[in-house]
């Protein structure tokens, strides 16, 4: 019994435990949070290996690019496609939010202002000093994913730099990399019985009542997803990587599966870098530096919703916005 569970692909355990999640959640009703901590039992599980696996990930990524000319332009080419792509999202949330207008005639005698909170400003300088790490270990206890990142990467072109000196010191990175891919495949293992969790407790405690005054901004946020998976990233690889589109998101279903359930990208990480390396056969150099850095700062998803959310909001309360407030929100998105 146990081997043949094993057997079982990984996608097709999680993508079975979703939809069983779902519908034990509705049948159980609230009673369902009961066996939530076994979700956050595995979002922890997952979480915990966020810092040594982009540290040792990263650093032996940048290690063996082997050149600081490759590395700039690997770098620069996964930049320019994070800009590109982002602002795509955003542009379609904005899109989505004129033409369909999910906050026009929605009832606000319910809600309740309360004081709007003076937010911390925050300079371009301040921005800029957030990302240098004063303390190493600080950023790790903390889980700053981008701090960590550059420090990650300094100690990469360092060992580049160092060229042969750096040799014993990248084996040690190349073997933690190593190490750590074989605990995430380990914490793998939990996620069916983490999705499961996660969605019954969804299902259980929110139930379809308290979607109904947001079904349009709900649906249009899924519409909006859908059609940045399947018609932004489905061109992409078709045309750009020209890979088979099926073969392609048959290999990143657990990916996909786990980032729903959890809707975490760091969470995500080890997942996206597993099926990027071992089902994708994405070189481990490119995988972990690209993917962690995208994890950081390409999160197309969310600048699509910050886009049509914004307009829900605006539409709500009866605010107009000019075309100079839609290329601010697609700025700051």
């Amino acid at each position: 019994m146990l081997k043949t569970w094993f057997e079982i692909p990984l996608w097709q355990r999680v993508v079975t435990a979703l939809i069983l999640g779902v519908l034990t959640g509705w049948a159980w009703g609230p009673d369902a949070e009961s066996i939530k901590w076994i979700g956050d039992f595995f979002i922890k599980a997952i979480k915990m290996l966020v810092v040594p696996l982009i540290f040792f990930s990263l650093v032996s990524g940048v290690a063996a690019i082997g050149d600081l000319r490759k590395l700039g332009a690997v770098g620069g080419r996964a930049l320019l496609l994070f800009v590109v792509t982002g602002q795509i999202a955003v542009w379609l949330g904005l899109g989505l939010g004129t033409l369909i207008q999910p906050g026009a005639g929605v009832d606000t005698s319910a809600i309740q202002m309360g004081e709007t909170p003076v937010p911390n400003e925050t300079t371009a300088v301040d921005m800029v000093l957030s990302i240098v790490p004063e303390s190493p270990v600080q950023v790790m206890a903390d889980v700053a994913v981008l701090p960590l990142i550059v420090f990650s990467l300094l100690i990469g072109i360092g060992i580049l730099m160092a060229k042969e000196e750096g040799l014993p010191v990248q084996k040690v990175f190349d073997s933690g990399a190593v190490i750590m891919q074989k605990v995430t495949m380990i914490v793998m293992e939990l996620t069916p019985f983490g999705v499961f969790a996660l969605m019954a407790w969804v299902a259980g405690t929110l139930g379809l009542d308290a979607l109904v005054s947001l079904a349009k901004l709900v649906g249009l946020n899924y519409l909006g997803c859908l059609l940045i998976i399947v018609l932004i990233y489905g061109s992409m690889i078709k045309f750009l990587a020209r890979l088979p589109v099926r073969d392609f998101f048959r290999g990143i279903v657990d990916a996909m599966a786990v980032s729903y359930s959890t809707a975490s990208s760091n969470a995500t990480l080890p997942v996206t870098l597993r099926c990027a390396e071992r089902n994708l056969g994405v070189s481990n150099s490119v995988a972990s530096f690209v993917i962690a850095l995208g994890a950081t700062i390409n999160m197309n998803g969310t600048a699509m919703y910050l886009g049509l959310a914004t307009l829900f909001g605006a539409q709500i309360f009866g605010v107009d916005l000019s075309m100079g407030d839609y290329f601010l929100i697609s700025i700051l998105a």
